[in-house]
């Protein structure tokens, strides 16, 4: 029987019990205390390397992805980043039914769904805005702590708001289509303004030089910067460029350590990873707050015209 002890899941899962390695992410999924218990020891080790890959729906991520965790497993590194086994976290639309994930991207990942060396995870997006829920951090230190030193994660298509994953990568890449839109349009999907790493998907198409051409304009019209993104083209169906990305997202690797921006881009995603955790304890903390008998008197107050709902609020905080 599988243990439900945090500590001895994780141990479980650091010697290759996949079964564990999935009820951890379950616990962190799930909240509570058990979700403290398991982040205690999980933000105790160190973080694993993590791409993001992201973009309009349609573009061809799930796919990609997919010929990248075969390109991983035969190089067996990116840069100085040594594995034999590679974490992938497959961020799905939430069921309007059950709030889980609907496991689109995992159904098209079947060719490595049973391979030892690959561990898989849908995780629902939970109507956040920014397609990635408030558990995928902790979703990555688990696969960190288990001793995954590359993880990959493969965000929903969500349009203008899907720029949460920037937040999370250490290596953003974002796929794009020929014919994607003009640069104007593309400015304001928010997209490329995360981009460490652009990819054209399905070269094989008309429209792909139009499309490189709005993106170079858009890259010469942010100025100069220490990295430049790289455009790359690729065919996920035959994996056509899919070895010259892992290259890219390699040499990106390497100047970001070469340069400290890793250091920097990690201690700027604690900062915000920590400041959720906060809004959310906070969060759960007014709910509670909105069912006492303070929070009905300044209800009173307010129906009596004794106050405004800025004053009340003031009031029930102190």
């Amino acid at each position: 029987m599988i243990s439900k002890d945090p500590a001895e899941l994780l141990a479980a899962a650091r010697t290759g019990s996949r079964t564990a390695l999935a009820r951890l992410v379950t616990m962190v999924e799930s909240g509570g205390p058990v979700m403290r218990a398991a982040a205690a020891l999980i933000y105790r080790s160190e973080p694993a390397y993590v791409v993001g890959i992201t973009g309009p729906p349609g573009a061809g991520k799930s796919t990609l992805t997919d010929r990248l965790i075969t390109s991983g497993l035969v190089r067996g590194a990116l840069g100085d980043v040594t594995f034999d086994q590679l974490g992938i976290l497959c961020i799905d639309p939430s069921s309007p039914f059950t709030g889980g994930a609907i496991l689109g991207d995992r159904i098209r990942m079947q060719e490595h769904a049973t391979n030892d060396h690959v561990f898989i995870r849908s995780m629902a997006t939970r109507g956040n805005l920014g397609g990635l829920s408030l558990a995928v951090p902790d979703a990555l230190r688990v696969l960190g702590a288990s001793g995954f030193p590359l993880a990959v994660v493969e965000t929903v298509g969500v349009g203008q708001m899907e720029v949460d994953i920037a937040s999370a990568a250490d290596t953003t890449v974002v796929v794009t289509n020929p014919g994607w839109g003009d640069s104007m349009q593309a400015n304001k999907a928010g997209l490329l303004e995360v981009a460490d790493i652009f990819v054209i998907n399905k070269a094989d198409r008309a429209g792909i030089r139009e499309t490189r051409r709005d993106l170079e304009s858009m890259l010469d019209l942010g100025g100069e910067r220490a990295w430049r993104p790289p455009i790359l083209e690729t065919t996920a169906t035959d994996g056509s460029g899919t070895e010259a990305l892992w290259d890219a997202i390699a040499e990106h690797r390497a100047h970001q350590v070469t340069s400290g921006d890793l250091s920097t881009r990690r201690r700027e995603r604690t900062r915000r990873e920590l400041a959720k955790v906060l809004g959310a304890q906070v969060s759960a903390r007014i709910v509670d707050l909105s069912h006492g008998e303070d929070y009905e008197a300044q209800v009173n107050r307010l129906l009596a015209g004794e106050s405004d709902p800025y004053s009340s609020a003031e009031i029930l905080l102190r």
